[in-house]
């Protein structure tokens, strides 16, 4: 049935107004919002706003944690006609210019004080921004800014307007149509400025029932949402998707809370990336190194069962009796309450996207009982294009084409979708939308790929980004440098990689290491540090980074394809890569060509043969000062391995 967001929120008010819609800590305490009373609040903060002026087809942005008030205020803005447009939190306020310039915003709703202070810095180069409301009153109980106000004020504004204009909020609602924008969402922009990609109610809508058809959602699920709401990925799970099922959606009290609210709620759907179940897999790992003898010997004897029989066993593949009497008592001994201390005891359905996933990781969490799946899908195709179906997950793979989805491989490789979830276009960019729209509906995903003999999809990495090796031993083989560098990251040392390679001879790296993982490991074995600098360059880590290289050129030689792609020369960076240093996106997306540019020196350093490289860089502190961090960096060999060749 054709509909929108505001009308699905009515419906769920209307057919069950005492069941929880959002959850929220607040002082260590969970609150709970009906749908009655989300209803309520919807329409008194769409009064406020109309009080204010927000027009049909005007924008509002968006920016904060996870709270009821800010998505409702998305829902209201909708109720109106206009289009809500999430911006990053974790943004610096200079990234904040391009969306609301470009997209021409006068009203603003966001979290705190931080926000606030962000939007007035930047307000000089947006003259349009008029209205700023806040949620969290600290720290602005006295701010005198014109134009600046509480939501609390907002719905008070609301209150009397609906009174004196009873009809009007209703009737927006009901001129709303399927086809009308929903949302905004600018991409991460890897290069260049970003894009805001236009989504109607109908496209997220038709991808949030086809996912929830897929894995049989209801309105019994729990969701922990804790990723940024300007994130598509966060919005279809705990915003499409919560308003077509109707579940439960839990806000966690900050983002230091994370880990504590996640084994409180115990959700039963759950999504993440691959860096935050590599997180949770690492803490688990320094945990186990530093629990008794006894222990870690039971451990290690249950992680070896399960890794031969739980896999087979989520498959749906029947097992002998004996191992499913010794997996039940693992089950009993160690599985459970690590899925426990995990939070994710209850969890029916868990998915991974964005990035691929280590073979490793996805084989641990499968085993110890927990339905980990990935998924394929981008900002432009509202998220949904393939899934993977209980027992088929694999880790090479990101599932089938689901319902409603057209794909196709062209011929040079890339992957091409058509489905009812595809962007209207990219705002004020005709000639990008051309770009990637063909005139007869197909997307252009940017993505290298192929179907497998199953119809899984593997996505081998950016199309843009398969290059060649020119001149030498391996002249002319492929160079995927995405692919090179999650296998890299898939060791939990090594946090973030970045492969160089196309028309040179050879491939080599970056290599960030993994501080708390790393950190651990030195002080295990009595080496001392001071600091993240310091650790890096210690010969002892260059040698563990070393290690972790050559296994991954050990496992490139198996691939007759991508032998070539072999890591000859690293050196492990003075520093974190970091979004406010523009090193990588606000979704952790590595900016290849930018971190090139930045560190040529080191580049070339590696290519010319160099032992080490000295070099100093430009940072900026999360308290917003600016400073230098500058070191002697190692540069390492690493062993390479001959091409397996098949049998003929």
């Amino acid at each position: 049935m054709l509909t929108t967001f505001p009308r699905l929120m009515r419906d769920h008010a209307t057919q069950r107004p005492d069941a929880p819609a959002l959850r929220e800590k607040d002082f260590g305490i969970w609150q709970t919002l009906s749908w009655s009373q989300l209803a309520v609040l919807v329409r008194e903060l769409a009064g406020g706003l109309a009080h204010a002026g927000l027009q049909r087809g005007q924008h509002l942005i968006v920016v904060g944690e996870n709270r009821p008030r800010l998505y409702a205020t998305m829902l209201a803005a909708q109720s109106l006609g206009a289009i809500p447009v999430p911006l990053y939190q974790d943004a610096v306020a200079g990234e904040f210019v391009f969306p609301i310039v470009n997209a021409g915003v006068a009203f603003a709703v966001v979290e705190d004080q931080e926000q606030v202070d962000k939007l007035l810095e930047i307000r000089p180069q947006c003259p349009a921004l008029a209205h700023i409301w806040f949620d969290d009153p600290r720290g602005l109980r006295h701010c005198d800014e014109p134009g600046v106000a509480s939501l609390d004020a907002l719905v008070a504004a609301g209150r009397h307007f609906n009174a004196a204009h009873p009809a009007h909020v209703d009737t927006e609602v009901q001129r709303s149509r399927p086809e009308d924008v929903a949302a905004m969402f600018f991409t991460s922009g890897t290069t260049g400025h970003p894009k805001g990609v236009v989504h109607t109610h109908a496209s997220l809508i038709d991808r949030a029932r086809a996912g929830a058809r897929f894995d049989k959602l209801t309105e019994r699920e729990e969701v922990l949402a804790y990723l940024p709401l300007a994130w598509i990925g966060q919005n279809v799970f705990s915003y499409a998707q919560w308003l077509t099922c109707g579940y439960v959606v839990n806000c966690p009290e900050s983002s230091a809370t994370v880990g504590i609210d996640l084994k409180e709620v115990g959700p039963t759907y759950y999504f993440a990336p691959p860096r935050v179940f590599e997180a949770l897999l690492t803490s688990v790992m320094i945990r186990m190194e530093d629990a008794s003898a006894p222990k870690r010997w039971l451990f290690r004897r249950c992680m070896a069962l399960a890794r031969r029989v739980g896999p087979a066993g989520m498959d749906g593949q029947r097992l002998g009796l004996p191992d499913r009497l010794a997996y039940g008592l693992g089950n009993l001994l160690v599985y459970g309450p690590l899925r426990n201390t995990l939070g994710l005891s209850r969890v029916r359905v868990a998915y991974t996207a964005g990035e691929a996933i280590g073979p490793d990781l996805f084989t641990f969490y499968r085993s110890i009982g927990i339905n980990l799946k990935q998924l394929y899908g981008s900002t432009e195709t509202a998220v949904f294009v393939c899934l993977q179906p209980d027992h088929q997950a694999r880790a090479d793979t990101v599932g089938v084409p689901i319902d409603g989805v057209e794909l196709k491989v062209g011929a040079d490789g890339e992957v091409l979708v058509r489905s009812a979830g595809l962007l209207k276009g990219y705002y004020r960019n005709e000639a990008a939308t051309a770009e990637v729209l063909s005139p007869d509906g197909w997307y252009r995903t940017g993505d290298a790929g192929f179907l497998d003999a199953q119809g899984h999809l593997k996505i081998i990495d950016r199309a843009k980004d398969v290059g060649r090796l020119v001149g030498g031993a391996n002249d002319g083989a492929m160079f995927a440098p995405k692919y090179v560098e999650n296998k890299l990251k898939f060791f939990p040392y090594i946090k973030e990689a970045v492969a160089f390679g196309d028309r040179r001879e050879k491939v080599c790296a970056f290599i960030n290491i993994d501080m708390e993982a790393v950190g651990h490991w030195a002080e295990r074995r009595n080496l001392p540090y001071a600091g993240y600098t310091d650790l890096a360059q210690k010969p002892e880590v260059v040698e563990l980074v070393r290690d972790c290289v050559e296994q991954v050129n050990a496992d490139l030689a198996a691939d007759a394809t991508l032998a070539g792609s072999q890591v000859t020369r690293f050196l492990v960076l003075h520093k974190e890569l970091d979004a406010d240093d523009g090193e990588l996106t606000r979704t952790r997306k590595v900016r290849r060509g930018f971190i090139g540019d930045r560190y040529q020196v080191l580049v070339d350093a590696l290519y010319g043969g160099r032992a080490s490289q000295y070099i100093e860089t430009a940072v900026k502190f999360e308290d917003g000062r600016s400073g230098m961090v500058s070191a002697d960096l190692r540069i390492a060999d690493a062993k390479t391995f001959a091409a397996v060749r098949s049998a003929a």
